[in-house]
């Protein structure tokens, strides 16, 4: 349902607490008390049948005596009495509450009995068992927090009330503020995607902080942290990182909790940061608040103290930043500012007696070179130099806490002498961390943050057109394992699969019994000097668990006795298996290859994820992996590989060559293509993958597959994150003139300044409803990264060319009741019907994605888009609170427009 009848929760002019109480300790009168005390200026309304008047406020015994239905209720009675309150509530007219009262749960069915009670009135339920919900800038403290937060401009989402009220004590002497803080409880109805649908338009919000045990909803979650994420900050404590955290809150939620690695792919993938403390919450928010993305991570470091610079480096290699390598005219700067004895490396050291002006010139040097991006200014207190000095030189140079355009940070050591000092930065925009790890911390938030945000604005293509005809392979293969009614595939249709999606694979024969193994042999020496022969068993995964491998056979005889003893194994460890045969193959040696391992796995929360990392027999003990969610393009199959130790060996070392990194790139998209195209797959293990500067070759691999989901048909309804939808690409033509369509991608933003050179400023208004004479770089990033779960946009582009002709762009509500529609055509091309075919493109579209209705507004003067939503079926309503602006509206539904009210 989302964030439908939220609006009035989270903005109320009226607030009724039932089971509101003037008994000392009860939960009634603590929160009556805290909405009074926290001096909501709307209507206050406790209901409990004990009292006429409480706390000085009339009591109504029932909610069918309320003056009238309250915008938001809070619920504190026992747990057997609230679905029948929320039934009361929703039949007099009220559509949100928050539920504190716990014990409704699955097992005793009082929560089902609850959402049964809310759905026929679209009654919103927050909770329950909740701590409450506190809304600052609305002075309304609707909790039984032991004090109440100050107003600001940071959001609190938790699913544990008990770190709402720590953070709120926390936070109090660091005078931070807040523009809300959500408990969720147990999250019956409203959940985390609600509550950032909700945050990622408040105006009062800068950032979004999150304290998460569960995901109940991957898809709804991603969709709506990746539309948040691209409007403001939003910052992550994920609990569970570990196995017995992981169950604890798994106790604790009553959902699980997910892989670890799955939840950092996931919330990395939806741009948003995460962090392992609670401390870290406030400094992530004040850095990503502060500055905007980066590029790159490279930090020069300018101090007067080495030591602090060497501890600031040592913690840098524990973040995805880098030490910034400071160009030649960069050193000639610094030696013609600086003493002799200066460091003449990175970190900059500029020796404890620096005066002010040395400061200024080593940061402005560091400034100025394109190979830093960030720069961290360092002071440990001696008697040679003035601390505040140095801060007041460095703080001069800020400008909103940027020199020369880049971020600075800085860390003035110490306390007492340090306060002063620290002031000064602050004054001047500059963040300021107390020591060396707060800084390099503050630094990796930048990082990690920025890879976020670049992960977020890519978009993947759903389809490659070069495997279509290897599909069919696939599917083939596939099908004939599930009608054997198989999960598990043999190692040569693994192979088969990996093969037909561009996965280099040795020759493999298949052999009956150990009379065709020394067959197969003598005929594969011919082409090899050496051979493997290996078991085939339909219940063993693990192949050389049991000595089900054997390697460097050199002749049909060997091949023979190493058949014969994998078979004795076999029946050793399975005396009631069945052996099905031996696959005989090439033994591949690459000099200087490294081994790893490539994969699909499954998470419990968030489905299939793209799995590399260091392969071999020891994966397990190494425990180097990497997940990402697909799908995968090459940048993001390029940094799954760089977040991996093994990946710095790829590239290379001593005599060492670098390995095809581009091979890796390309084998890891195939993987996430597959499992895009065929939901069947459940597992994909492909180990060894040998990995060398003359390519890679997958020497093993291992595939389950769900025999019920064979003939369902891609792309996977499992994704969290939708591929870009090459499904809709299509040619149209328009009054003799051909368009290519396709739906929007990120790099088309390059596209959309030569299309505006040719839209008169008449048409942008006509679309606008407004005169606009400029798009920032902000703006066209929002028209062109777009998440296809709730956002379509088509381009028309001039066959044969990439010109934009046309932009029809359609926008659905969360619940997907109801969708807004834009289009623009460029001036130069109008008359021709691409705006009306576009507009039937949505209109298709709308009713694949059965979404409810479309509707826009359109100036009343544009009369050429009225005349065609008229002959398309759009009713028009002229509307009264904004005047020369209609209202067209078409149920999809029924395929009737209807008058919209005002």
């Amino acid at each position: 349902m989302s964030i439908r009848n939220l609006d009035k929760a989270f903005n109320p002019a009226s607030v009724a607490i039932i089971g509101g109480s003037q008994r000392e300790g009860s939960v009634g009168n603590v929160v009556l008390k805290n909405v009074i005390d926290g001096g909501f200026g709307g209507d206050i309304w406790p209901v409990n049948p004990k009292y006429r008047f409480t706390h000085g406020l009339q009591c109504y015994p029932a909610t069918a005596e309320l003056p009238a239905a309250p915008d938001l209720a809070v619920i504190v009675t026992p747990a057997q009495t609230v679905p029948q309150i929320v039934a009361e509530l929703g039949e007099r007219g009220g559509r949100a509450a928050v539920v504190l009262t716990a014990g409704l749960t699955r097992e005793n069915g009082l929560r089902q009995k609850l959402l049964d009670a809310a759905r026929p009135h679209l009654f919103r339920v927050i909770g329950p068992n909740v701590l409450g919900l506190i809304l600052p800038h609305a002075r309304l403290n609707a909790s039984f927090s032991h004090m109440n937060a100050n107003p600001g401009g940071l959001a609190l989402v938790s699913q544990s009330g008990a770190m709402v009220t720590s953070i709120i004590d926390w936070a109090a002497d660091k005078q931070i503020g807040f523009s809300s803080l959500i408990s969720l409880g147990d999250q019956a109805d409203v959940d985390v995607g609600d509550c950032l649908d909700i945050l990622a338009t408040d105006p009062q919000t800068r950032a979004i902080l999150m304290y998460l045990e569960s995901i109940p909803d991957p898809s709804k979650f991603m969709s709506a942290a990746r539309s948040a994420s691209r409007l403001k900050p939003v910052i992550a404590i994920k609990a569970g990182r570990h196995e017995q955290a992981a169950r604890a809150a798994a106790t604790h939620t009553g959902a699980l909790a997910g892989m670890d690695a799955a939840v950092d792919a996931a919330l990395s993938r939806a741009g948003v940061l995460r962090v392992e403390y609670l401390e870290e919450l406030f400094d992530a928010a004040e850095i990503t608040t502060r500055f905007r993305p980066q590029q790159h991570s490279r930090l020069a470091i300018v101090t007067n103290g080495g030591g602090a610079g060497v501890l600031a480096v040592d913690q840098l290699g524990d973040t995805s930043g880098t030490l910034a390598e400071l160009s030649p005219q960069t050193y000639a700067a610094l030696d013609a500012a600086l003493p002799p004895t200066w460091s003449h490396a990175n970190p900059i050291d500029i020796i404890g007696d620096a005066p002010p002006e040395r400061y200024t010139a080593a940061v402005a040097a560091a400034a100025a070179d394109e190979n830093v991006d960030t720069i961290l200014v360092m002071n440990c207190p001696t008697a040679l130099a003035s601390p505040i000095d140095a801060a007041k030189a460095v703080a001069g140079m800020a400008e909103k806490g940027k020199i020369a355009g880049k971020p600075v940070l800085a860390c003035w050591l110490g306390d007492h002498t340090a306060r002063a000092a620290r002031a000064e930065l602050q004054k001047a925009g500059i963040a300021s961390l107390e020591t060396p790890g707060d800084a390099i911390s503050a630094f990796g938030f930048m990082s990690s943050w920025s890879r976020a945000q670049a992960a977020l604005s890519r978009v993947p293509e759903s389809g490659a057109d070069d495997i279509t005809g290897q599909r069919a392979v696939v599917r083939r293969i596939l099908k004939a394992v599930a009608d054997e009614d198989r999960k598990m595939l043999t190692e040569p249709e693994a192979k088969a699969i990996l093969a037909a999606y561009g996965i280099a694979v040795p020759k493999t024969m298949t052999a009956a019994d150990i009379d065709e193994v020394e067959k197969e042999a003598e005929a594969l020496l011919g082409e090899a000097d050496n051979l493997v022969v290996k078991l085939l068993a339909r219940n063993v995964s693990h192949k050389s668990d049991i000595g089900g491998v054997v390697l460097n056979i050199h002749t049909p005889a060997e091949a023979r006795a190493a058949a014969w003893g994998i078979t004795k194994r076999f029946k050793e460890a399975y005396p009631e298996g069945m052996l099905d045969g031996f696959a005989i193959q090439p033994m591949v040696t690459r000099r200087h290859a490294v081994e790893t391992i490539l994969g699909i796995a499954r998470d419990p929360v968030f489905g299939p994820l793209i799995m590399f990392g260091a392969g071999g027999t020891a994966v397990e003990v190494l425990r180097d992996t990497a997940m990402a969610l697909p799908p995968l393009d090459d940048i993001l199959a390029r940094d799954l590989i760089d977040r991996t130790r093994i990946g710095k060996l790829l590239e290379g070392y001593r005599d060492v060559p670098p390995a095809d990194i581009p091979a890796i790139v390309a084998a890891l998209q195939g993987l996430s293509q597959l499992i895009v195209d065929f939901p069947a797959i459940q597992s994909l293990d492909a180990n060894p993958v040998l990995a060398s500067s003359t390519g890679i070759i997958a020497l093993d691999a291992r595939i389950t597959i769900d025999p019920a989901r064979v003939d369902e048909p891609g792309p996977n309804r499992d994704l969290p994150i939708r591929p870009w939808p090459s499904q809709w690409r299509r040619t149209i033509h328009a009054d003799g003139l051909m368009f290519d369509i396709r739906p929007i991608a990120p790099a088309d933003i390059r596209l959309y300044p030569a299309f505006f050179e040719k839209v008169s400023q008449e048409d942008i208004r006509l679309r606008f409803l407004s005169p606009r004479r400029h798009f920032d770089d902000a703006m066209l990033k929002r028209l062109t990264q777009i998440d296809y779960e709730r956002e379509m946009a088509f381009l028309a582009l001039t066959a044969g060319k990439e010109e934009i002709a046309g932009i029809a762009r359609l926008a659905a509500d969360p619940d997907r009741l109801t969708a807004e529609y834009g289009i623009l055509v460029r001036s130069d091309l109008q008359g021709h019907g691409l705006g009306k075919a576009l507009l039937e493109l949505l209109l298709e579209y709308a009713r694949v994605e059965n979404i409810g209705s479309i509707e826009g507004h359109v100036l009343s003067e544009n009369r050429k888009m009225l005349a065609l939503c008229r002959e398309l079926g759009f009713k028009i309503h002229r509307m009264t609170d904004e005047p020369g602006v209609s209202l067209v509206h078409i149920d999809l539904a029924t395929g009737n427009g209807r008058s919209a009210a005002s």
